[in-house]
This record gives C-alpha cells, sequence and structure tokens, in this order.
C-alpha cells in the first residue's frame, strides 16, 4: 500500500526540489552542498534498503543443504533399520533415535547460526549507514548554530570575532526553514531501514536518531518563533535606553529572575 510505507523514491524527489530551492535561494551558501550531500546519501540509502530487504539467498541455499542433510540422513537411518534381523530390533530401534536426535539437534544449531549470521550482516551495514545519517544531522545543525536572529534583528553591536550577518529577515527565516526541512528528511531516512528488519538494535538506532532530528528542528523553531516575535514588534536594541526598563521587556523571550536574586 502507497500510503502506509514510506517511498525512498518520493523521499529523493522531495530532497531534489529543496536542493533546487536552497540553490536558487542562497547560491553561495554552503548549505547548498549540504543539501547536495544529503540527496547522494538518500539514492544510496534507497539501493541499501532494497539489499536490506531481499534475503541472502547464499545463506538460505546453505539452509537448504543442511535440511537435505537431515532428510538423507533419516532415510539412512530407516534403510538400516529395516535391514536389521528381528532379534537386533530394539536395540537398533534405541540407537536409531539416538542417531536422530542428534542429527536434528546439529542441524537445527546450524540452522540457527545461519540465521544470526545473516542479521548480523545486515545490522553491521545499516548501522554504517545510520551513523552516516547521524553525523550529516549534526553538519546541518551546524550550518543553522551562527545564525542569531537577535543579532539581525535588534541592531545589536558587534565585536571583531562576531559573525557577520547579510541576510534580511524573510531570507533568515527561509535559511531556517530549509535546515529544518533537511533535518526531518534525515529522519524519514533513518526510517526506510525499519521496513525491511524488525532487529530492536536497529529499531533502537532508528529511534535516537528521530528523537536528534526533531531535537535539532525544534531549536530552529524556536529562532523562527524569535524572528517572527521581533518582527511584530519592530528592531529594537537590546541594551536598556531606560534604567527602570528590565530585560524581560526588551525580549520577549527573556525569563523573569525569581526570588531576590
Amino acid at each position: 500500500m502507497p500510503y502506509r510505507r514510506l517511498d525512498p523514491d518520493r523521499i529523493i524527489k522531495t530532497l531534489e526540489r529543496l536542493s533546487n530551492r536552497v540553490r536558487e535561494r542562497f547560491p553561495e551558501r554552503g548549505l547548498v552542498k549540504v543539501c547536495d550531500e544529503l540527496l547522494a546519501i538518500a539514492r544510496e540509502d534507497a539501493e541499501r534498503c532494497a539489499w536490506a530487504e531481499r534475503p541472502n539467498y547464499l545463506l538460505r541455499f546453505s539452509i537448504g543443504l543442511l535440511l537435505a542433510a537431515l532428510a538423507g540422513g533419516l532415510g539412512w537411518l530407516i534403510w538400516r533399520y529395516r535391514a536389521t534381523s528381528m532379534d537386533m530390533e530394539t536395540f537398533h530401534a534405541f540407537q536409531g533415535v539416538e542417531a536422530v536426535v542428534n542429527l536434528s539437534i546439529l542441524v537445527a544449531g546450524g540452522v540457527w547460526l545461519i540465521l544470526n549470521q545473516e542479521a548480523r550482516l545486515k545490522r553491521g551495514r545499516i548501522l554504517d549507514d545510520l551513523h552516516e545519517l547521524r553525523s550529516i544531522a549534526h553538519v546541518i545543525d551546524m550550518h543553522q548554530l551562527t545564525k542569531d536572529p537577535t543579532a539581525i534583528l535588534d541592531n545589536s553591536r558587534s565585536t571583531k570575532s562576531s559573525y557577520a550577518h547579510d541576510m534580511t529577515e524573510f531570507e533568515l527565516t527561509r535559511y531556517f526553514d530549509y535546515c529544518a526541512e533537511m533535518l526531518s528528511l534525515t529522519g524519514k531516512l533513518a526510517a526506510l531501514y525499519m521496513r525491511g528488519t524488525r532487529d530492536p538494535v536497529v529499531i533502537q538506532a532508528v529511534n535516537e536518531i528521530e528523537d536528534l532530528t526533531s531535537g535539532l528542528t525544534r531549536k530552529i523553531w524556536q529562532k523562527i518563533m524569535i524572528l517572527k516575535a521581533q518582527g511584530q514588534r519592530g528592531p529594537r536594541r537590546l541594551q536598556a535606553q531606560d534604567p527602570n526598563e528590565t530585560a524581560s521587556e526588551l525580549h520577549p523571550f527573556a525569563i523573569e529572575p525569581k526570588g531576590g536574586g
């Protein structure tokens, strides 16, 4: 069902359009390259997710060989039991049962080992891909980290080490929004890996990435809300001009001190 599970092709198309939007709005900024890199990762992850969903036919063939060996061993034991004389029937019956039990345990252990080997192989590659998504989420956060909405709107004083801000309120809002979209799509790429596996380790890693991207997105939207709130109040300095004017009256998100501190 197309609306019951994530479609990697639709995620890629969304990222392609987002990459074009970022390039058209900010052609000279590094965010374009980050978005292009995320798009390249999405295309790679789509192929890797398809690989993770496919069974490993070589390992499955090995399981078939073990089961065939079990069936052959049982057939040989039955043939040997029928060839025995009546006076040795009880003795050979006990021997046959013991051999069947031992062979079944051996085959079951081999099947379990092969199935776990397939799960471990897929888990290792998936965790490597998820680590890559976790890394690029931090890269996206670094590109918006130095964008201070108060420095742009409040016309505050800059120091020699301050970052230069040359974007308008609208441009900065769009920049933050692009970063939030990229983080959200990063979480969706991670969720793709849960389609072909029920491995609890993989599911936990995916949930951690979604928690990470959600937390970083919340920080970005806090900056957007500051932009909108101060845009409605008009540009003002953070420094109080009146000694009786408090910092909470100047900044809409300032926290008033409690007690007598």
